[in-house]
């Protein structure tokens, strides 16, 4: 990965999060200043977070609400935090929430931190259990913690855990003619 910095080139996804790891209050903090100065589109920072550490209240709405095959592993995080925009009036709010995701897990990985994103939600149950305005679309919930031991995981999921991670050749993703490999 030439000149890549390591905050990108080091970023992994697992669902292998360290049960007794506790994330403090300054560090969610953090994250959520990171996704606060994330670029949007005429600055409407159209992004909202649900924010529950481990074993409180938000945490267990949250992990309820995920697909019983990520709640095997998402009860490990430190914290589970629902991202969600407005359901209308901003057109770009999902693109711009995803700019907020991003410079979070970008952050997530200076602090030492792993984030892994689920999509697959129960959007109304998450609405229902958060009390969260009518407009406000639940969109993603990241699972936060350090990094745990992969073979503590159900047996299904280790051979993914600790398999090499893959991208995409450049030449499958650049759609111009230009030479990417120069």
């Amino acid at each position: 990965m030439t000149d890549l910095t390591p905050l990108l080139a080091f970023r992994w996804s697992p669902r292998s999060f360290d049960p007794g790891a506790e994330l403090a209050r300054s560090e969610a903090a953090t994250l959520l200043e990171a996704a606060r100065w994330a670029p949007s589109i005429d600055n409407r920072q159209p992004w909202r977070f649900a924010l529950g550490h481990r074993d409180d209240d938000t945490f267990k709405r949250i992990l309820v609400n995920l697909p019983p095959a990520d709640q095997r592993w998402a009860g490990r995080a430190s914290i589970l935090l629902l991202a969600a925009h407005p359901r209308v009036g901003h057109p770009f709010a999902t693109y711009d929430l995803g700019q907020a995701v991003a410079h979070l897990t970008v952050q997530a990985t200076a602090l030492g931190l792993h984030v892994r994103q689920v999509t697959d939600l129960d959007h109304a149950g998450l609405a229902a259990d958060l009390d969260l305005p009518e407009n406000l679309q639940p969109y993603v919930v990241m699972a936060v913690g350090q990094l745990g031991d992969p073979l503590s995981l159900p047996a299904d999921l280790v051979a993914d855990e600790t398999a090499l991670r893959h991208r995409r050749p450049l030449d499958e993703l650049v759609l111009s003619c230009v030479d990417v490999k120069q």
